[in-house]
């Protein structure tokens, strides 16, 4: 069993990382990961890049949802935002940084917009408002064809800083995952802070928050803008790696799956996260074989294939929710736990 580990100052106490052995498996995986780049095809590296950007919008949800407690399926809409944005400001010549930051301040003032009805709204009912704020900004994609070009999509101009232009799988990596990290980095204090202990206090019981002094107006608009903000960034960088997006890019089945990569990652749980981002970028991926293999026997399978994705989503959310309501990284905390207190059961 693990001892000798406590604490004798308040820096050690709230270190990040506070085990010699954490940051050696952290150090080890970084370098694993990067050696994996420089060596792996397109493909991986693709997938890998994917991962990335989809936790960085992953943990924009996870802190509207699993920490504040305020249900968003809107998250394709901001998302979109940030995308059109950046995309829209580095093809009138503004630099790539400037157009990626001001992407996400863009898509912060949406939050706020939409984070009003949240003063008066709560559950399903404000599930329904930002449900609905993800079709009008798709419908908007669709008639501003001066800005958007419509459903035909736009062309988007890589991500250019200093000279470099990152217009490959493995260029764009070291732009997307120094990043990444920066984006977990400020999530896991912003948990620890003053802030996020009062968006956890809402979720927990916002009656009893407001009662201890707690600002509901202000740290519920707080939690939708720091969330549309990362949902910002996240679009702009997809963007800027697809060079191409279009209205179809943001539909309602984008902010299904968010919503399934925070359930089955672990609410509130920035691990979690990046758990179910990963898992949820992967999966997608591994179902396109499954019409190859189904075409000749099931045709209607493969028409209907969309919709069957849709299905699957929901199945793996009730799954996690009722085998492991925690997802993986409740899963993950039990392997810990099993290996720490071996051989003893309890």
């Amino acid at each position: 069993m693990r001892s000798g580990d406590f604490k004798t100052s308040y820096k050690e106490d709230i270190a990040i990382l506070q085990t010699t052995f954490i940051k050696a498996c952290i150090g080890i995986f970084i370098a694993i990961l990067i050696g994996t780049v420089l060596v792996a095809d397109n493909y991986l590296i693709y997938i890998i890049n994917l991962c990335a950007i989809a936790t960085i919008g992953a943990l924009g949800l996870n802190i509207i949802t699993g920490l504040a407690g305020q249900i968003s399926i809107g998250h394709a809409g901001f998302l979109a935002i940030g995308a059109y944005s950046s995309a829209l400001l580095v093809k009138s010549g503004v630099p790539f940084i400037i157009s990626i930051t001001l992407a996400g301040f863009i898509t912060t003032i949406s939050g706020f917009i939409v984070g009003i009805p949240s003063l008066r709204l709560k559950g399903l009912y404000l599930a329904i408002t930002t449900f609905a704020f993800g079709f009008v900004v798709e419908h908007l994609a669709n008639i501003c064809v001066s800005l958007t070009n419509g459903a035909n999509g736009m062309v988007v101009l890589p991500a250019t800083i200093l000279g470099v232009t990152f217009d490959s799988d493995r260029r764009f990596f070291f732009l997307v995952f120094p990043i990444t990290v920066l984006a977990i980095l400020y999530a896991r204090n912003l948990i620890r802070s003053k802030v996020g202990r009062a968006w956890i206090a809402i979720r927990d019981r916002d009656i009893a928050a407001q009662t201890m002094g707690i600002s509901l107006s202000w740290y519920k608009l707080s939690a939708f803008a720091v969330s549309s903000f990362y949902a910002g960034v996240a679009g702009a960088l997809y963007a800027h790696y697809m060079q191409f997006i279009g209205p179809t890019h943001f539909e309602l089945y984008l902010s299904v799956q968010y919503l399934a990569m925070i359930i089955i990652g672990g609410l509130g749980s920035i691990l979690g996260t990046i758990f179910g981002a990963i898992f949820m970028t992967i999966i997608p991926e591994l179902l396109k074989y499954i019409p190859d293999l189904l075409r000749q026997s099931y045709p209607i399978v493969v028409e209907r294939f969309a919709d069957i994705n849709l299905v699957l989503y929901g199945m793996l959310i009730m799954l996690f929710v009722i085998i492991e309501p925690k997802g993986l990284n409740g899963i993950w905390i039990n392997i810990k736990t099993y290996w720490r207190m071996w051989p003893y059961t309890h």
